[in-house]
């Protein structure tokens, strides 16, 4: 696989990503792989190799960061490949050492995913041909981005509690639960300068497992809900001051 996607036009260097990368995988785990190319790269190219499965052109997964990527089936194994262009990631890279970035919504991702999620992919993914920079988390990212994620949990839930907890609304406040809960975890995360390239073991790894059982307990009576926002809201509120 390394070999025939590092020989694609375009193509500078090839990584192995996901949890494979980090030796959390299952023996059912998928296989990710970036390729990282310089210029211009056709999707084309990697459907001439004649592998089965849905390969999207670039942009394809909603543009920004996460620009596109193929979802692919190769001797009985599911392979993920994302498309990473170089000029793109070293522009994050530089921006995250500045201590600046954006949040971009993007399908499966509560909390939507920051800019330098790709910077994250250099520093945690195994390089397999080629090469690439293998990044420290930078001292003024850890600066700005937990104070921006936790403005934006506290946000959330401060709306939801107005414009849903009191009116008993409960998929709009479980909704808010869950994603304010990302979104403290990544501000907990940012500030011990640990990467986050998804959002699968997020809470665990920030230790907000605790959620759970505020969720759990949730009916679509105001009262219950409201006093489940503000039991998240300590929750959140003792992590981050913990951090």
């Amino acid at each position: 696989m390394a070999d025939t996607l590092a020989g694609l036009p375009a193509v500078r260097a090839v990584a192995l990503g996901g949890s494979r990368a980090t030796g959390a995988n299952d023996p059912d785990s998928d296989w990710d792989f970036a390729i990282y190319y310089r210029g211009r790269f056709d999707p084309q190219d990697l459907r001439a190799v004649g592998w089965p499965g849905e390969i999207s052109p670039i942009g394809g997964w909603g543009g920004g960061v996460f620009n596109g990527g193929a979802w692919l089936e190769v001797d009985g194994r599911h392979i993920d490949v994302h498309y990473r262009d170089l000029d793109d990631v070293e522009h994050q890279l530089a921006e995250a050492r500045a201590g600046r970035f954006h949040i971009e919504g993007l399908i499966f991702h509560l909390a939507g995913i920051p800019s330098y999620l790709v910077v994250a992919e250099l520093a945690i993914n195994q390089v397999l041909r080629g090469e690439l920079e293998r990044p420290e988390f930078p001292d003024a990212l850890r600066k700005t981005a937990p104070e921006r994620w936790w403005g934006a949990a506290q946000l959330t839930l401060g709306y939801a509690r107005h414009a849903h907890a009191e009116r008993g609304h409960l998929a709009e406040t479980a909704g808010a639960i869950g994603t304010a809960a990302c979104q403290a975890a990544h501000a907990a995360l940012a500030d011990r300068g640990e990467w986050v390239t998804n959002e699968k073991r997020l809470l665990d790894r920030a230790g907000l497992r605790e959620v759970d059982a505020v969720a759990a307990g949730l009916t679509a009576e105001p009262e219950v809900l409201t006093k489940a926002v503000d039991d998240v809201l300590e929750l959140l509120d003792a992590l981050v001051a913990a951090d």
